[in-house]
């Protein structure tokens, strides 16, 4: 995939984390990408870093581990847990 299009996709996602403490927007990020993307695409942001124009708080949700809990119920990243948030599906 291009990386200006994974770029995009990471910026759009550090947005939306954007008014989270930088701790938790990092873990939100980190545990977002590894949990939709493709092992291929991750490599390839990382590898990226800082010259394809990524928001500092993607960059950041790579270096070291996130110290913060994710703002993401353990459903949506873990599908063992699925469920366990609860649906109104049905």
């Amino acid at each position: 995939m291009e990386i200006e299009k994974l770029a995009h996709m990471a910026n759009q996602i550090a947005g939306y984390f954007r008014s989270y403490s930088d701790e938790e927007a990092k873990a939100g990020i980190h545990d977002h990408i590894v949990a939709f993307w493709t092992g291929r695409m991750r490599q390839e942001l990382v590898a990226a870093g800082p010259h394809a124009g990524l928001d500092p708080l993607v960059i950041a949700a790579f270096h070291g581990t996130p110290r913060a809990e994710s703002p993401l119920l353990p459903g949506v990243t873990e599908p063992a847990l699925a469920g366990a948030a609860g649906s109104d599906a049905g």
